[in-house]
């Protein structure tokens, strides 16, 4: 008989996995729209290497500022909440215990044996056991600022420095078809893998972010080429 293993469920990897691929994808996406509209409306080579890589640079800071800021926010409220429960445990031991108690009843644990979890899970961890179960927070869920802004800068800017490596090595006559059909192709792997990671369907992940980037793309190439003949 083949020995059983854990589950290895995929939602354990939700966090890192949204904020690595909302950078990856913002970096590809936001970075070619621009240069394919520049390119749209005929600047320079110059200026696309100028401007692709002040868009890289401004979008990694913005992004792990606006990351820092939200899950900051986030590991606030853990915290206030954490020191809440910290003081109802010292004030109302039996009475917090009583509440992770119907915790475990509420889910369907028997009233005995819900009692006897409480009590043993108390006894080792109290507020560890209430910050899982009562306030859903665990140590591989809470929230770390610093690595989220980090992670977030790193993400957008190698998504970023894919259109633009091509408009550093692309003719200039095929340029705004490069950028395009590069930045897709990236787009189709990194939808059709993170929906891989996430248990999700690949075909379904990878087309859902590749329509949504071609028509912000379109839009901004539309928009310098008619702003490039005014």
């Amino acid at each position: 008989m083949r020995p059983r293993h854990h589950d290895r469920h995929k939602l354990g990897t939700a966090n890192w996995l949204r904020a690595s691929v909302l950078g990856a994808n913002d970096g590809i996406v936001s970075t070619s729209s621009l240069l394919l509209g520049l390119a749209a409306a005929n600047a320079s080579h110059a200026t696309l290497l100028l401007s692709g890589t002040a868009a890289l640079a401004a979008g990694a800071m913005s992004m792990a500022a606006g990351e820092y800021v939200s899950v900051h926010s986030q590991a606030d409220t853990e915290a206030a909440a954490l020191a809440e429960e910290r003081a109802e445990l010292r004030e109302d031991y039996v009475g917090e215990r009583h509440e992770l108690t119907d915790i475990y009843i509420r889910r369907g644990i028997d009233a005995a044996l819900a009692r006897q979890v409480a009590e043993q899970l108390m006894a080792h961890d109290a507020l560890g056991s209430h910050a899982r179960d009562e306030l859903g927070i665990s140590p591989s869920s809470r929230a770390r600022p610093l690595q989220a802004a980090m992670a977030s800068a790193a993400s957008f800017s190698i998504g970023a420095a894919l259109p633009l490596s091509v408009v550093a090595i692309a003719p200039a006559r095929f340029l705004i078809a490069a950028i395009a059909l590069a930045s897709l192709a990236c787009l189709l792997f990194l939808g059709g893998w993170s929906a891989k990671v996430g248990g999700a369907s690949v075909r379904v992940g990878a087309l859902r972010v590749a329509f949504w980037s071609a028509l912000a793309m379109a839009v901004t190439t539309a928009v310098g080429a008619a702003v490039g003949r005014l």
